[in-house]
């Protein structure tokens, strides 16, 4: 993402020339304008960044971010974590701090806490995994109430009143899931599902597109048992254990969320390793590991350094420059990941 002080440093004048030019703040030499516009244009700097002027410098503004868990409990955000930090470090050079926070998935009562913690602290913008929890829905509508911007990002609330949503299609995520599983189970499967908490829409959404798509096309393919892991490894790897204990017939399993490793340690501690077909979400370093082992089969991605930073930029637009969202959804691209193809 260019910058203006990229723009000034390669032009060899002063960010304050480049502000002028880019937004006809007054007169500058022809040939330093001439200059200022192509190296723009090379570096295709665009009106939605070019708000990043010394207009937005003067507000010192602050936004705050709410992750589920933490980096160490799913893996997963990590990857949102860099996008994050990286564009935390370009709109610092702008005097925009970002604050994150991170709540318990399965404490909706601890997420509506951090949201007042944040909103104590003086934000003046909000981005939130939320759990989908009536708490939480009131406490993100009456801040949406009364103007104040959010945007939802990996997981959504659509009826809170947010900004919008930025992550995957997670229904049409579970449908690829059902698809895929289809394929390398030949048409014919006894799957168990291991899901992250039904508290959380994206997870209900991805396992409500699987059983759909297998009810609609997939006649062959029967789910024969679910259960939660709250996406903690080690709860994972107990339920996966009672699931496969309790359904020796399973030859397939669909993970819906984090706790990856744990199930894939029960599946291995059951015998089971490379003969059930397993499908699961996202490559982290671990689940590299398990692909290249041959424990996972297919893992589907989600852009998780787009659904770190991009809500800051729709804040940063919306809240600096005054500029709604095109549009309320920025749905992430799809991704299928083999040992073939890390």
């Amino acid at each position: 993402m260019s910058t203006i002080k990229e723009i000034a440093e390669l032009a060899g004048v002063s960010r304050g020339t480049v502000d002028r030019v880019l937004n006809n703040r007054g007169s500058v030499n022809p040939i330093k304008e001439k200059k200022i516009l192509e190296i723009a244009k090379a570096l295709n700097y665009t009106p939605n960044i070019a708000g990043k002027t010394l207009a937005v410098m003067k507000k010192q503004l602050k936004f705050g971010y709410i992750l589920f868990g933490s980096t160490s409990s799913n893996p997963f955000f990590l990857d949102v974590v860099d996008g994050i930090e990286s564009r935390s470090a370009e709109l610092g050079e702008y005097g925009i701090s970002v604050d994150i926070r991170y709540s318990v998935l399965g404490d909706p009562s601890l997420q509506v806490e951090q949201i007042d913690v944040l909103m104590e602290s003086g934000i003046e913008g909000l981005v939130i995994t939320p759990i989908n929890h009536p708490m939480v829905i009131e406490r993100i509508r009456k801040l949406t109430d009364s103007g104040f911007p959010v945007v939802t990002a990996n997981s959504d609330i659509p009826d809170s009143g947010r900004l919008a949503y930025v992550g995957s299609d997670y229904y049409k995520s579970g449908e690829t899931a059902a698809g895929i599983m289809n394929l390398i189970c030949a048409g014919s499967a006894k799957v168990g599902i291991v899901m992250g908490s039904p508290l959380v829409l994206c997870h209900s959404e991805r396992v409500a597109g699987f059983k759909k798509r297998i009810e609609e096309a997939y006649g062959g393919i029967r789910i024969v048992g679910t259960e939660v892991n709250h996406d903690d490894d080690i709860q994972s790897f107990i339920v996966t254990k009672k699931l496969l204990k309790a359904h020796p017939e399973i030859d397939a399993i669909f993970l819906v969320a984090a706790g990856v490793v744990g199930a894939c340690r029960a599946i291995a501690e059951s015998g089971l390793e490379g003969k059930l077909k397993v499908v699961s979400y996202d490559t982290t370093i671990a689940s590299r590991t398990l692909i290249n082992s041959g424990a996972i089969a297919v893992a589907i991605t989600q852009e998780p350094f787009v659904q770190g930073a991009k809500p800051l930029d729709i804040l940063l637009n919306y809240v600096g420059m005054g500029l709604k969202p095109e549009q309320e959804y920025y749905y992430t691209a799809l991704g299928i990941k083999i040992k073939e193809n890390l």
